[in-house]
C-alpha cells in the first residue's frame, strides 16, 4: 500500500482554512546495536509492509550516525529517524529509561544524573520523553521493574503512555503466560497502564504540558521453550499495533531534512495521538475546540472565554470519554461523532475503546487541548 497520500483533517480559523496531514509513526525500537535483532533496512521493510510512513529508532546508550533517510522499496517508502534510548548501565535495575529524538549527539555519558541528562538533551535541541514509566518487574522471565522513579526533574517534553513490551511484561505472571502471548500477540493490550495515566494527569493538572506518546518498544526477540520456538512480536507486528499518530503543517515531502523537521514539531507540541491501529485503524480520529475567534487541535491552548465547542471524530463506532483534569466528564457510546460545548478552564483529553477478542480495549488516547 503506497503512503504518499495521506489523510487529510481540515480546521477552520479565522485567517482561513487549514489543512494538517496525518502520518502514522513507531518511535522506539532496537537494532543490532544493541538489544534488537535486525538492521535498520530490515525495520524500513517491515514498517513499509505495516503501513507506516516513519520509526524513530531508538538503541539503548548509543547514537548510530548515518543511517537516518528515506528507505525506498518499488513504490513504497518510510522514513528512518534515530533517536537513543539513554539510561545508566552502572545502576541495577536501570531504572530511569530516557527517549530522546532530534538532539543528534551522543548524551549517554550523561545518564548518572537524570536532569543533567534532561538539561544536556535540550541544550542539544532535542526532545525527552520518560520511557515506559510503568514497567513492573515479570519475575517469572526474570524480568525486573524499569518503571521511571525519579520525579524531581523538569524539563523533558513529555512521556510514553503506553509501551506495548511493558504492558506484554505486566502479563507474565508464570513462564506459560509467557508461551501463551508468545503464540497469541493480539490478545496482549489492553490499554496503558492505570498508574501511567494516573501519573500523567497528576502532572497535566499541576500545569505541565505534557506529550504523550505509545511505542512498541520492538526487539524481536528470538526465544526457546523446550522445543517451542518463537520470535516474540515481530518487527512488523509491533507496527501494526500501537503506533503514535502525527499530525504536521503538510505532506511528507521525501526530503529527509524537511520531514525530519514536522514531525519532531508535532511531537514538541502535541500534535499526536496514541492508536492502537491492530483491531482497527485509528487514522482519520480528530479531536478540536473551536472559540469565537479560533480553533485549536490537540496540543494547543485556547481561551475557554465566551464558550469552547469540541468536536470528536472517530473513524468507526465506538466508545468515547472526554476526560477534564483527569476525570470522566461524559461518556459516549457507540458513536462516531461527539460534541460538548463548555466555558470552563481545564485540560481535557479524549480516550475511545472497542471491543476486540470479546474484551473491552483502549484504542485512542488523545494529547491534551488547554483552556485557560
Amino acid at each position: 500500500m503506497v503512503r504518499f497520500s495521506l489523510k487529510i483533517t481540515r480546521l477552520q480559523h479565522s485567517a482561513g482554512v487549514h489543512y494538517l496531514n496525518e502520518i502514522i509513526i513507531n518511535l522506539h525500537m532496537h537494532t543490532w546495536y544493541s538489544d534488537g535483532h535486525a538492521s535498520h533496512r530490515e525495520i524500513a521493510y517491515a514498517a513499509m509492509k505495516a503501513g507506516l510512513d516513519a520509526v524513530i529508532v531508538t538503541d539503548h546508550n548509543i547514537w548510530v550516525d548515518g543511517l537516518e533517510k528515506y528507505y525506498r522499496h518499488e513504490n513504497q517508502r518510510v522514513l528512518v529517524l534515530i533517536g537513543e534510548e539513554i539510561h545508566d548501565p552502572t545502576r541495577l535495575p536501570q531504572k530511569n529509561h530516557l527517549l530522546v529524538f532530534g538532539a543528534n549527539h551522543e548524551l549517554a555519558p550523561l545518564a548518572y544524573d537524570p536532569q543533567q541528562l534532561l538539561d544536556g538533551v535540550r541544550q542539544h535541541g532535542g526532545l525527552s520523553f520518560l520511557a515506559h514509566i510503568i514497567d513492573l518487574a515479570a519475575p517469572a522471565v526474570n524480568e525486573p521493574d524499569i518503571s521511571w522513579n525519579d520525579w524531581d526533574i523538569h524539563g523533558f517534553t513529555g512521556i510514553e503512555l503506553w509501551n506495548g513490551f511493558s504492558e506484554f511484561k505486566s502479563l507474565i505472571k508464570s513462564k506459560a503466560h509467557a508461551v501463551f502471548y508468545a503464540f497469541f500477540p493480539h490478545l496482549v493490550a489492553h490499554g496503558p497502564s492505570p498508574d501511567a495515566l494516573k501519573k500523567w494527569d497528576d502532572l497535566l493538572k499541576s500545569g505541565s504540558h505534557i506529550v504523550a506518546v505509545g511505542g512498541a518498544d520492538a526487539h524481536a526477540i528470538p526465544s526457546r521453550l523446550g522445543p517451542l520456538k518463537r520470535t516474540l512480536f515481530p518487527y512488523e507486528f509491533h507496527f501494526r499495533a500501537i503506533n503514535t499518530h502525527c499530525l504536521i503543517s503538510r505532506e511528507l515531502t521525501g526530503n529527509l531534512k524537511e520531514d525530519r523537521s514536522m514531525i519532531l514539531d508535532a511531537l514538541a507540541n502535541g500534535h499526536a495521538f496514541i492508536g492502537y491501529d491492530l483491531p482497527a485503524s485509528t487514522r482519520g480520529f480528530s479531536f478540536t475546540a473551536q472559540g469565537i475567534t479560533q480553533t485549536a487541535q490537540m496540543g494547543d491552548v485556547i481561551p475557554a472565554k465566551n464558550g469552547v465547542t469540541f468536536q470528536i471524530r472517530l473513524p468507526q463506532l465506538a466508545e468515547c470519554r472526554l476526560i477534564k483534569n483527569g476525570a470522566v466528564l461524559k461518556t459516549w457510546r457507540n458513536r462516531k461523532s461527539c460534541t460538548l460545548i463548555t466555558a470552563e478552564q481545564g485540560v481535557y483529553r479524549v480516550e475511545a475503546y472497542i471491543n476486540y477478542y470479546n474484551k473491552r480495549r483502549g484504542w485512542i488516547f488523545s494529547n491534551p487541548i488547554y483552556l485557560t
